[in-house]
C-alpha cells in the first residue's frame, strides 16, 4: 500500500471523526461542497490551463434544478441530485461548445458573458424566487437515511466529496489528463501531432461543469436552498481565489484553499471578537464585517511569496530537497574468489 493512499485513508477517517470531535456538520459540509467546487475548477484551470470567469453558473444551475426537482416536483432525493448533476453536465456542454475553439482572455470573457446571462435569467425567472431564492427544499432520505439528521447528511456529503475526487484523481492520472496536460504546456505541438485538442478540451470543461453541479446539487441540500448568490460573478471569483491560494494544478490545493477561504468567510468575526476581548481594541470588532479585506490581503501575500499556492510551494521545495540529495554510492557487486573465500 503506498503512502498516497495510506494518507487519503487517514484524511477519511479524520473526516469523519470530526462532527464526533466537536466540529459543526454544517459547516464542515459547506467546507467540503466548496473544495469539491474548487478541485471541479482546478481540472479545467490548472491541469487544462483554461481560465473560465462563469464557473458560478454550473453551481448555481445544479442547486435550482435539484431544488425544483426536490421541493416543487416531488422527486425523490437520488434523482434530484442526478438532475441537478445532469442539467450542469448539459448547461457545460454548451457552454464548453461555444467557448473552447478561443484560448486565453477571449476564452475567459465568453465564458462570463455567458455566465451573466444565466444569472439574469435566474435573476427574472418565476421558479428560482429572483432575488428571494428557492426555500423549504426537502432533504428526504437515501438509502434509508433520514437527511434531516445533521449528521447523517454529513457522511453522505462526506461520501459524494470522496467519489468526486476520486473522479478527479482518476482523471488526472488517465491517458486523457496527460493528454490535457500536454495541451496545457504546448497546445500547436498537440494538434501537430494529431490530436484533436478542441475536442479535449470540450471533454474536460463538461467533466468540470458536471463536478461543479454536483457540488452545487449538494449544497441546495445542506442549506435547504438555492439563492442567487450561488450563480453570480462573486462566487466565479471566489473559486478562482481558493484553487490560486491553495496551489493550482495540484490535486490537494483547491481543498485547503476552500478551507481557508471557507474559514475565513465564518471565522474572522469571532477572531475579532476574541481579540477585542483579549486586547480591549475596539477595531477588532470590525473584522467581521472586513472579510473581503481579509481575503484580498491573504491573495496578495500568496501572489508575493507563494506564486504556486501553498501546496505547489510545498511540493516543489520537497522536490528541489530531493534533487539535491547526493546520489548513494553502488559498491562493486564483483568480489573475487580469494575474498569468497
Amino acid at each position: 500500500m503506498s503512502r498516497e493512499l495510506i494518507a487519503y485513508i487517514v484524511a477519511v477517517i479524520v473526516a469523519a471523526l470530526l462532527p464526533e470531535f466537536g466540529g459543526y456538520p454544517i459547516f464542515l459540509m459547506k467546507i467540503m461542497c466548496y473544495a469539491l467546487f474548487a478541485c471541479a475548477f482546478n481540472l479545467l484551470l490548472g491541469y487544462a490551463g483554461l481560465l473560465s470567469f462563469g464557473h458560478a453558473a454550473f453551481l448555481g444551475v445544479a442547486a435550482y434544478a435539484c431544488g425544483q426537482s426536490l421541493a416543487v416536483w416531488g422527486w425523490s432525493t437520488l434523482s434530484g441530485l442526478l438532475f441537478g448533476t445532469a442539467a450542469a453536465a448539459l448547461l457545460g456542454l454548451v457552454f464548453g461548445a461555444l467557448s473552447v475553439r478561443r484560448s486565453g482572455i477571449y476564452f475567459a470573457m465568453i465564458t462570463l458573458a455567458l455566465a451573466q446571462m444565466l444569472y439574469f435569467f435566474f435573476l427574472q425567472a418565476p421558479f428560482t424566487g429572483g432575488e428571494d431564492g428557492l426555500h423549504g427544499i426537502p432533504r428526504g432520505t437515501l438509502f434509508g437515511l433520514d437527511l434531516n439528521k445533521d449528521i447523517n447528511l454529513y457522511y453522505v456529503v462526506l461520501g459524494i466529496f470522496v467519489i468526486g475526487y476520486a473522479i478527479i484523481r482518476r482523471t488526472v492520472y488517465s491517458p486523457f489528463g496527460q493528454v490535457l496536460k500536454a495541451i496545457r504546456e504546448n497546445e500547436p505541438r498537440m494538434v501537430s501531432l494529431g490530436y484533436d485538442t478542441d475536442h479535449f478540451k470540450l471533454l474536460a470543461f463538461v467533466i468540470s461543469a458536471t463536478l461543479a453541479g454536483l457540488a452545487g446539487a449538494t449544497k441546495s441540500l445542506v442549506f435547504v436552498s438555492a439563492s442567487l448568490s450561488d450563480a453570480t460573478w462573486h462566487m466565479s471569483g471566489m473559486v478562482i481565489l481558493m484553487t490560486l491560494i491553495g496551489g493550482m494544478g495540484t490535486l490537494t490545493g483547491p481543498i485547503l484553499g476552500a478551507i481557508i477561504i471557507v474559514a475565513l468567510e465564518n471565522k474572522v468575526g469571532e477572531f475579532g471578537r476574541f481579540m477585542t476581548s483579549l486586547t480591549g481594541i475596539d477595531w477588532f470588532r470590525t473584522l467581521g464585517e472586513s472579510v473581503t479585506i481579509v481575503i484580498g490581503l491573504i491573495f496578495i501575500t500568496c501572489v508575493m511569496a507563494f506564486r504556486r499556492g501553498i501546496v505547489g510551494e510545498w511540493l516543489h521545495y520537497r522536490e528541489r530537497r530531493a534533487a539535491s540529495r547526493p546520489a548513494p554510492v553502488q559498491e562493486s557487486t564483483n568480489v573475487s574468489a580469494a575474498e569468497k573465500s
